[in-house]
């Protein structure tokens, strides 16, 4: 069994990463192991400044045990996936070098995955059943927002309840058009994976 310790930024993320891990590892095989910790909750302004992101880093590393992986997980919002995620895996490799860590961001926010597999969201949580994902879903700006106008008349996408939701069912495959979510992919394989 592979431990993975999560950090996050948001209360949906709490309840979805580890719907989400369980997912990949159920893909790589039916019947592989991945005990997926309860992920710690940080905000993103206060793990890019100062060094909690290295406190939370060697909590979820003493949280998770000798064999344990560490997977961090926030929304790019409008910085670079790619280099913000390269400076925060530098900070983190040096607070515990002993550790099979990986940085991830999502190109803007984790719903944009949401929208790359759209189809296999429509009809869930009151979603129209007709929706199509939009061309660019990382480019499209509120998510969340999108979401919500494709949801009935006074009701709103809520993260606490309707992320994990969606995490549980959306199509994982279609997902991976979207290169933050594939980057996820490819990095939950490599923790699982060792």
């Amino acid at each position: 069994m592979v431990t993975v310790a999560s950090i996050v930024e948001g209360k949906g993320e709490v309840e979805a990463v580890p719907i989400l891990l369980r997912r990949v590892a159920a893909q790589v095989s039916p019947n592989f192991a991945v005990q997926a910790l309860p992920p710690i909750r940080v905000q993103r302004t206060r793990m890019l400044t100062g060094d909690l992101l290295e406190r939370a880093v060697e909590f979820a590393a003493r949280q998770s045990g000798e064999q344990g992986r560490i997977l961090i997980l926030l929304d790019a919002d409008d910085d670079c996936p790619k280099e913000l995620a390269a400076e925060m895996l530098r900070r983190t490799e040096a607070a515990r070098q002993d550790r099979i860590i990986r940085v991830v961001l999502a190109k803007r926010e984790y719903e944009a995955w949401f929208l790359a597999a759209a189809h296999s969201i429509s009809g869930q949580r009151g979603i129209d059943e007709t929706i199509a994902p939009p061309r660019r879903p990382e480019l499209v700006r509120g998510a969340k927002e999108w979401l919500s106008r494709r949801m009935p008349k006074g009701r709103a996408y809520s993260p606490t309840s309707d992320q994990p939701a969606l995490t549980a069912v959306f199509d994982i495959d279609a997902a991976r058009s979207a290169p933050s979510f594939d980057k996820l992919w490819r990095d939950a394989m490599a923790l699982l994976a060792g």
